[in-house]
């Protein structure tokens, strides 16, 4: 019989310990941050990695600490903590060694009840990984939390909790992929510097030379407790959208038909875009923000917060609009705003702070991030999610790649984590229903 806890709280006996490099950095080494950086730090990306138990039989929790030493030695910047200037507060990572909190849990559910769970909101795995911010206590305030939570089945998940100001999702993928490959046996090369792609392939425009950038909020300073309160209660929820799926809105879209697998971030975004503007009605957002790679491959490079972030508007009702109108706009009429939200950061670096994602609807293209690339004992995850935290109030859309195997379909599809505010979520599942038949 389960009992009234196990309900509400299944997952318990959480226990907390840390990891360090094996080998200790030096004194008074520093990482300055960007201002790329800084304009993220309010945000944090999720992972959220699902093993069946044939994956992880006979692993025990030594077996998954024990390669994170050499893990760490390549990556001391996740161990450090924040500090201040003292000349002009500005927030800079310490190398002090300290180390990634790690998370151990159990789970009284088994994994295929976790996953069948009908309609599970995503505040559910909130409980599979472990969702502290940065702060108040700057000074040992980890930047890195991995939680371990073992179902009653013999299943596993490992959750990733990563500050943005670190990095970008890319970061965060290739940083928790390189602990698995160490746990195979393998030894990964030093991470690169970003080699980043050319403008000219990202956009046809050139930065925009508005004084304050779209894509980018002004908020009251935050001081020591880096998150930022939303002025409605944001609720988070994935789509799954199988091939076959994908196929189905292809042909049903005239135009679309003879798509490229590149080009499926800009149908589905068009898709959600139009959808919510159904929602929201009068209030339909025009200008949305977009968050792409770039890099043409982010496998083995230092965490940076290197991806394109810019806008793209519609000057006529998006609700009314064909969706191939709006994936030509998306993918070819972005502004590529960076230049200006560096520029911005830097003036007001020391009055205020700022958000990204959710400050306009935000896509984040996230399909060239290789969720999938973690395997343990040689295994992929049967299911692999990133969310994000820190989200403003006009909602962010992340696509990902779907599951490579399993009840979901065959083939990769794609997976769209979708946080908006609760009044408007119901909304657009309503909507996706019945116009996709996506549930």
């Amino acid at each position: 019989m389960v009992s009234t806890d196990d309900v509400q709280n299944p997952v318990h006996n959480i226990r907390l310990s840390s990891v360090v490099p094996a080998r200790v950095t030096g004194d008074d080494k520093v990482h300055e941050l960007t201002n790329m950086d800084l304009a993220m730090k309010l945000h944090y990306i999720r992972g959220l990695y699902f093993f069946d138990s044939d994956s992880v039989r006979g692993l025990d929790i030594s077996q998954l600490k024990t390669p994170m030493f050499q893990w760490l030695d390549l990556y001391h910047l996740t161990c450090g903590r924040i500090r201040r200037s003292e000349k002009n507060g500005r927030p800079f990572i310490k190398y002090n060694d300290s180390g990634v909190r790690i998370v151990e849990g159990s789970c009284s559910k088994t994994l295929d009840e976790w996953l069948g769970l009908k309609d599970r909101c995503l505040v559910d795995d909130d409980q599979l990984v472990y969702c502290q911010v940065v702060g108040p206590d700057l000074c040992f305030s980890p930047l890195v939390f991995i939680q371990f939570t073992w179902f009653k089945c013999g299943g596993l998940s490992v959750g990733l909790s990563w500050a943005h100001i670190l990095g970008d999702a890319f970061s965060a993928s290739t940083f928790i992929n390189k602990w698995g490959q160490i746990m195979a046996g393998h030894t990964p090369l030093p991470p690169q510097p970003l080699r980043n792609i050319p403008n000219s392939e990202i956009c046809q425009f050139p930065p925009t030379l508005s004084e304050k950038p779209f894509s980018l909020k002004m908020v009251e300073p935050v001081g020591d407790y880096w998150l930022t309160a939303n002025d409605c209660k944001m609720e988070s929820h994935s789509f799954h959208i199988t091939p076959k799926k994908l196929d189905h809105i292809l042909s049903m879209t005239p135009g679309l038909n003879q798509a490229t697998q590149s080009q499926f971030f800009e149908i589905l975004a068009a898709l959600m875009w139009r959808s919510l503007a159904k929602v929201r009605g009068e209030s339909e957002p025009r200008v949305v923000t977009i968050c792409k790679n770039n890099s043409h491959n982010r496998g083995n490079e230092i965490p940076s917060n290197g991806q394109v972030i810019g806008i793209v508007k519609a000057d006529f009702k998006v609700e009314k609009a064909e969706l191939l109108e709006l994936t030509k706009l998306i993918g070819e009429k972005m502004l590529d705003e960076r230049n200006v939200i560096e520029e911005l950061v830097e003036r007001k670096n020391e009055k205020l702070d700022f958000i990204v994602y959710g400050a306009n609807l935000t896509f984040v293209d996230l399909e060239e991030v290789d969720i999938y690339g973690l395997q343990l004992k040689g295994k992929k995850p049967v299911f692999a999610n990133y969310m994000a935290a820190g989200i403003g109030d006009e909602g962010t859309v992340l696509v990902l790649p779907g599951p490579e195997n399993g009840k979901q379909g065959n083939g990769e599809g794609r997976t769209i984590t979708v946080i908006l505010p609760e009044n408007q979520m119901v909304g657009l599942k309503n909507a996706l229903r019945k116009e996709w038949g996506i549930f």
